[in-house]
Formats: C-alpha cells, sequence, structure tokens
C-alpha cells in the first residue's frame, strides 16, 4: 500500500491502457501517410510492436492534419536500422531512427522505461544534471512505461494502424474534449527534467486552443529560471516552432504572461514596452501567422530581424547621439545586439547574416538621388529588404509616402525610374570649388 501511494504521488501510478475502437475516435488508418503505415507494417511483420503517436494522433483527433508522423516500437534502435534500406540512428541525448521511405522521413523512437534511480555515467542509461534535467535518456521498456514518460497527456496516445485502435493510458482523449493540457506525473519534476516543457506548454496550450491545467501552470514562473540552463541551441529550435506555430502572437503574450519571455528573448519586455515597438512586433507576428495558416513561405530571419529592429534602432540612435556616423553606428548597434541576444538564444549565423542585410538597406532607402536606388534594386535581399521598410512604414515609424515611392519605383519601367529619381547633388569639394570660383568673378578688379 505504501509503494502504491509513493508511485501515485510521483506520478508513477499503474496506468490500465484503454484502447479505443475506431468507431470512437473516427481515424482511418488511411489518414496516416503511406510512410509511416509502412514502417508500422514492416515492424509488424518482424514481430514488433508498432504505434503513430504523440503530435499526429493528437492533430488527427482535433481535424489538423499533421506536419510529420512519428513512430514507436518495442524494437532497439539497433535492431530497427537493418529493416530498412535507408535508415540513419541519430542522437546522443536520446537515439532515434530515420527511417527514409520515398520523399518522407519517419522518425522511430523505442519504447521509454522508468529508471531505478539515477544513473550518472552509463551510456545506456539516464543520466542527469544538478537541476535533474535529463541530459542522456536511453532507458528502454514497455509501452506502458513509454506512455508515462511523455510530457503531456494529449500526447501520450498511440494509434495501431492495424487494427485502427487509439491506445489511451492517461485520459488524454478526455482531456482533448475538455480542452485541457494536462501533465502527466508531477509537473515540477517533469519540468525540472526537461525545461523546454515549459515553453510547450504555452505553445501547445496557444495554438491548440487549450487551457493549461491549473496543477499544470503553477510551477512555470517559479521555475522559469532553469531555462538558463537549456543549451542556447535547442532553446532556438523551440522558440522557432513557437513563432513559427501560426499563433506567434498569442504564444509571446502566455509567455509573458508566465514569466518566462526573459528566458528567450531578453529584450522582448523593453521592445512591447516602447509604443512604435509594439506597434510594430505585433504587425510583424500578425502577419507572420497569417502566411503560416496559409501555407505560404516564412522567413525565420525576417521575423527575428523583426523582435529585434528596436533594439538595434535605439542602440544606433545612441551611438549617433555620442558622435559616431550613421553606418558606422549602425554596424556596432547590429553587434552589439546580436551578441546579446545570441547569449541565450543561439541564432544560426546563417539566419543573422541576412537579419544584417535587411537592417543594413534600410538607410540605403532614404537616398533616392543618381543611381543609388537602381544599385539597392540589384541587392540580392531587396524583396525582404521593402517588405521590411512596409512593415516600418505601416507602423508609423518611417512615412508612408517613402514605402508609396519605393513600391511604385520597382515596378516602373526605366523610362520612368530616371524621371522619378533626383539628381545627385555636387560632391562637397566640387561645390566648395564652385563657391569660391563664383567668389572670385564677384569680386571687383583690382586697381592698375
Amino acid at each position: 500500500m505504501i509503494r502504491r501511494f509513493i508511485r501515485r504521488v510521483l506520478g508513477l501510478d499503474e496506468a490500465v491502457p484503454a484502447r479505443v475502437p475506431r468507431a470512437r475516435h473516427g481515424i482511418a488508418r488511411e489518414r496516416i501517410s503511406p510512410a509511416a503505415r509502412k514502417v508500422c507494417e514492416v515492424l509488424a511483420a518482424h514481430g514488433y510492436a508498432a504505434y503513430i503517436v504523440g503530435g499526429a494522433v493528437r492533430d488527427l483527433l482535433l481535424g489538423i492534419a499533421p506536419k510529420d508522423f512519428d513512430v514507436a516500437t518495442d524494437a532497439r534502435p539497433e535492431q530497427v536500422k537493418p529493416l530498412f534500406r535507408r535508415a540513419l540512428l541519430i542522437g546522443r541525448r536520446f537515439r532515434l531512427v530515420h527511417v527514409i521511405v520515398g520523399g518522407e522521413t519517419v522518425e522511430v523512437s523505442t519504447f521509454r522505461g522508468i529508471a531505478n534511480g539515477d544513473a550518472q555515467g552509463d551510456d545506456d542509461g539516464l543520466v542527469r544534471d544538478e537541476h535533474g534535467r535529463v541530459l542522456r535518456d536511453n532507458v528502454f521498456g514497455t509501452q506502458e512505461e513509454d506512455a508515462r514518460r511523455r510530457d503531456f497527456t494529449v500526447n501520450a496516445l498511440y494509434y495501431d494502424p492495424a487494427t485502427e485502435e487509439v491506445v489511451d493510458s492517461h485520459g488524454g482523449l478526455a482531456d482533448l474534449k475538455k480542452r485541457v493540457l494536462r501533465m502527466i506525473g508531477d509537473p515540477e519534476a517533469r519540468y525540472r527534467e526537461d525545461p523546454v516543457r515549459m515553453l510547450r506548454a504555452v505553445r501547445l496550450a496557444a495554438k491548440l486552443g487549450l487551457t493549461i491545467d491549473p496543477a499544470t501552470r503553477a510551477p512555470i514562473r517559479r521555475l522559469a529560471p532553469l531555462l538558463e540552463h537549456v543549451p542556447a541551441a535547442r532553446l532556438f529550435e523551440e522558440m522557432l516552432k513557437l513563432l513559427l506555430s501560426g499563433h506567434a502572437s498569442a504564444c509571446l503574450r502566455q509567455l509573458r504572461d508566465e514569466g518566462l519571455s526573459h528566458g528567450l528573448l531578453p529584450l522582448l519586455d523593453v521592445i512591447l514596452e516602447q509604443p512604435l515597438g509594439e506597434r510594430f512586433v505585433t504587425l510583424a507576428l500578425a502577419q507572420t501567422d497569417e502566411r503560416v495558416q496559409t501555407g505560404r513561405p516564412v522567413s525565420p530571419a525576417f521575423l527575428f530581424a523583426a523582435l529585434l529592429w528596436h533594439q538595434v534602432l535605439a542602440a544606433w540612435r545612441a551611438r549617433e547621439r555620442a558622435g559616431l556616423r550613421p553606418i558606422p553606428a549602425l554596424a556596432a548597434a547590429m553587434d552589439e545586439v546580436l551578441d546579446t541576444q545570441c547569449e541565450k538564444l543561439a541564432i544560426p549565423r546563417r539566419f543573422t547574416a541576412t537579419m544584417r542585410e535587411i537592417w543594413a538597406m534600410q538607410p540605403r532607402f532614404e537616398q533616392r538621388t543618381g543611381s543609388r536606388p537602381l544599385r539597392l534594386l540589384e541587392a540580392p535581399r531587396f524583396r525582404m529588404g521593402y517588405d521590411f521598410l512596409a512593415l516600418r512604414a505601416a507602423s508609423g515609424e518611417v512615412p508612408a509616402e517613402l514605402e508609396n515611392w519605393w513600391r511604385a519605383f520597382q515596378s516602373a519601367d526605366a523610362e520612368t525610374r530616371r524621371a522619378m529619381l533626383a539628381p545627385a547633388p555636387a560632391p562637397a569639394k566640387r561645390r566648395r570649388r564652385r563657391r569660391r570660383a563664383r567668389k572670385a568673378a564677384a569680386a571687383p578688379a583690382p586697381a592698375p
């Protein structure tokens, strides 16, 4: 009895899996991608259990088309790989197999088990850091243990393509019906295992329109500092998922409400406290959400450039007031903001390079004389830079007339463009020479 009580307190109480038939959940096997079905069929033919798991099952139940289909099995990674012609073993923290079928990659994971204590050096066991975060987890187990190891009940649903049944051990179907996001086990212990779960809770709640269960939400603000110990590259990956969820505005609002924004974008609160900055960021997020929801491509570099622009702008103006010339001042401001940001969020170089190009173009849009606009049109990132200018105009940061001029200029023919350009001013040295010549010509002739 004591053992059962301890397991219940720790969230380890045995759950009896419920096998729910297709008539009750409505997912037909034809809704599973052909590649994922093929993987399950091959594993089953070799005597292994195989299920579609996690977000794919959840999304199908909500009427959302899944982006990908993951498979969980009782076969070990080294047993999975030889069964497929194109398969790769990946991961150290979690060993997985990527099976490539046609143009689709199916991620295959082995059922995770419940570790007995904290392993401290076993490559095939569970390794934690001093804060309780799991550094490595290759403890394998049963399907029931695997379900208990998942984060939220709505993600602990298993679909069997062979029988078309959903296996539900933790009430995920009922929680989906109630629109509740609930942690499996003790929320604090689960957040300590992986602090990124706090971000995932916010993202899933905003994306799926779920309410975070009070017990699941309670520790988040207090445990937010744990995010400081998460590798910056992993934080960036999770932040990118959040921003490209199609519900970025709602996600960022909830991040602030839960006290998590400082761990991700240290400058976000400052940005949103500025009237122009808040409108600018709100417009950028709304445009991103609209593009994601309509299936159009989104540039992460453009979005991060928008999120950090007003910090760059403030640092740029401060350097100009200190006497630095505009272009060197802008370059120094970009360096400062990116250095500060990348300490917490490892934005890849391919994105930061594009962000710099977008920012560096902005003062060039104000130059509408001579051949400068024609050269700017030829810049590789001109379209991104112009879209950024349009966002600035829409937020009231720059005159609408400037954006209107560039919209007309880029679509005009060569003759119209020439007519739109103002003559370039003479260089300063030439102007000084002409002034001296005019003064000399106006001076009275010397007496003989």
